[in-house]
């Protein structure tokens, strides 16, 4: 049985990455990219879907794990009555073929045992195993092909396992190499562990370095873009949502996606995130990858792709794994890609001018591009969509997807007052008509978006249900973040989608997503709460949130999409970038001034053009809201 999620550690190596257990149990590994089919399945199943354990041979031993300072390198003490052991696992950053780990005698001696089963394709393939001239270990299934290499003695089992026991006495190194390649090829190459360990240890350390400081959680914020930049596909600049697939939202229910995946609804606050932490280069990468995702037709444009920028990800079930937990199905792929959800636009044309703004340097592709999208947007806009939360109940009229089309057509607006000063300056688009259309949307929203009875903004036009994507609304610049409609939505939600001091999605009893079963609380909504205290001035109170969010992060520092709070476990993909982003950028926006919630608004010099040309439907919401 996998352990609970909180109990993984995160190694990688800019291409793929894998999940190890407290208990010293690589569960979980797609190798040679995040999209690529698990080796090591058993994190969604049992130890008969792939695992590889090494750990002592005796009960009882004690363990303590670190990750090195600065670093991706996580050491594992385990200590039993005769000694200690120190174990060191670690992927050579931009190689993409090795996992490496080392058993270090600390004191004494300890007797260890390995463990080594692969199952290709997510569990469902038994190799052929054969050992080499020189005596390594070589398992083959179809295209694959891993080869362990190894000081220790190793011998095969009646369940189709490698087996290896030794012990391990004070100043002496075993070591074990698991190199991956191509069946119809040669070997990888083997690599000396140390060598390639002082390698790694000094990229993940120039690069931590250049971290931003002076927040009261320097570490956390440290260990956040450090999880981040693992989760870029190196080549491409990509980032996936998460390495893992099908870890639940509801322990034991249906909730459950593939997030190996780049959702474009992340791209401002993941470009805010790495910008204001210290990392332009990824920044920019992760901008041209997005430039080059979305180029083709307007009318085809996803709201994911695959790392390299794929639009073929059909969404497939894998009956033969049951599961963690219980929590079936397994999914590989998402059949949210064919959705429509007008959110993304905003996002992209959000991110596009965050990076104009900071002068990166400007692709002419990538202004026609925009152009033809807003021409898409023309009339896409009016539609209903599936919205932030891909919801599977049918389209609505969101209001989030709404604000954000606002948002496409003002950043569109604003980019083109930086480009017009350039020195080869493109053609001037309709300027006015995108203004028109701006206003129009702004208009809509404040007047069949905003409920005042309830004195918020509700989830999609008539209804009444509330929806934590309105906390974003300030931060968009839609309306200034003490205006009394956004603050009597961030009222609401705090009294109706709190649960034990979380905030929910939406509430997911009434299945108004089609879905069965509930879900836990959605950690970057808590984030965007707390965002919005830190905005209205509340800032003890954000304190104490970002206090309680930090809290339930694991003791390495990671953290996964959503917490249940009513039996205290992580729920969903494991570790989670959207999470991380939002942790990143609340730490920021609690320890500046300028922190990403006002560079993303406008802050005080928020555009002006929908304010001075709302309607007057919408400024009467705006009294009926204040007077409520």
């Amino acid at each position: 049985m996998a352990s609970r999620i909180e109990d993984y550690a995160l190694i990688g190596d800019g291409r793929t990455a894998a999940l190890v257990g407290r208990d010293g149990s690589v569960d979980w590994l797609c190798w040679p990219r995040f999209d690529a089919s698990a080796l090591f399945a058993a994190l969604l199943g049992t130890e008969a879907h792939g695992f590889w354990k090494l750990a002592p041979a005796a009960e009882g031993a004690r363990h303590a794990w670190a990750y090195r300072e600065g670093t991706l390198i996580l050491e594992t003490v385990h200590t039993t009555r005769e000694g200690a052991v120190r174990v060191t696992d670690y992927m050579p950053v931009g190689d993409g073929s090795h996992l490496i780990r080392l058993v270090e005698g600390l004191s004494g001696r300890v007797a260890m045992r390995m463990e080594l089963a692969v199952r290709f394709d997510y569990g469902s393939a038994v190799p052929w195993v054969s050992r080499s001239e020189l005596g390594d270990l070589r398992a083959i299934s179809g295209p694959h092909k891993v080869v362990l290499r190894t000081n220790a003695p190793l011998r095969g089992s009646d369940h189709q396992t490698t087996l290896s026991e030794f012990t391990v006495h004070a100043g002496e190194t075993v070591r074990f190499v698991l190199s991956y390649g191509v069946s119809h090829e040669g070997d990888p190459p083997p690599v000396e562990p140390r060598k390639v360990l002082a390698e790694t240890d000094h990229v993940w350390r120039t690069w931590s370095d250049a971290c931003a400081r002076g927040t009261p959680w320097d570490a956390m914020l440290k260990r956040s873009l450090l999880t981040l930049k693992a989760l870029i596909y190196q080549p491409t600049g990509g980032i996936v949502a998460a390495p893992t697939t099908s870890l639940p939202e509801d322990l034991g229910g249906v909730r459950n996606w593939d997030y190996r995946f780049c959702w474009l609804r992340d791209s401002t606050f993941t470009l805010l995130a790495l910008m204001d932490g210290g990392y332009v280069e990824e920044a920019r990468a992760w901008r041209d990858w997005l430039q080059r995702a979305v180029a083709g037709n307007p009318e085809q444009a996803h709201i994911l792709y695959g790392i390299a920028g794929e639009r073929l990800l059909p969404e497939i079930e894998l009956d033969w794994l049951p599961g963690y937990e219980g929590s079936r199905p397994v999914r590989v792929g998402n059949a949210a890609v064919s959705q429509f959800q007008l959110d993304v636009f905003g996002e992209l044309f959000d991110a596009l001018y965050q990076a104009r703004l900071r002068g990166m340097p400007e692709d002419k592709e990538g202004w026609r591009v925009g152009q033809a999208l807003m021409k898409h947007l023309e009339t896409a806009w009016r539609q209903p969509d599936e919205g932030i939360w891909e919801v599977r109940g049918g389209r609505r009229h969101f209001v989030h997807s709404k604000v954000m089309a606002w948002v496409a057509y003002d950043r569109a607006i604003r980019s083109w007052d930086i480009l017009r000063d350039a020195e080869e300056a493109p053609p001037e688009p309709p300027i006015g008509h995108w203004r028109a259309i701006r206003d129009e949307i702004h208009a809509e929203v404040c007047a069949r978006g905003f409920d005042p009875e309830l004195n918020s903004f509700v989830q999609s036009y008539g209804a009444k249900a509330l929806d934590a994507s309105l906390l974003l609304i300030a931060h968009m610049g839609f309306l200034p973040q003490d205006d009394p409609r956004v603050v009597g939505t961030v009222e609401a939600i705090g009294k109706h989608l709190s649960r034990d001091g979380f905030i929910l999605r939406y509430d997911t009893d009434g299945r108004s997503d089609g879905l069965p079963g509930g879900e836990g609380a959605f950690l970057p909504c808590t984030f965007w709460y707390a965002d919005n205290l830190i905005g209205l001035g509340r800032r003890e109170e954000a304190r104490a949130l970002i206090e309680r969010l930090i809290g339930i992060c694991t003791d390495l520092g990671l953290v996964s999409e959503e917490y249940d709070p009513r039996v205290g476990r992580l729920v969903g993909n494991f570790p989670q970038a959207f999470t991380h982003v939002a942790l990143v950028n609340t730490i920021l926006n609690y320890s500046r001034a300028d922190g990403p919630a006002k560079e993303r608004s406008g802050g005080k010099e928020r555009s002006g053009a929908a304010d001075a040309s709302e309607s007057e439907e919408s400024r009467d919401s705006g009294r009926t809201a204040a007077a409520h």
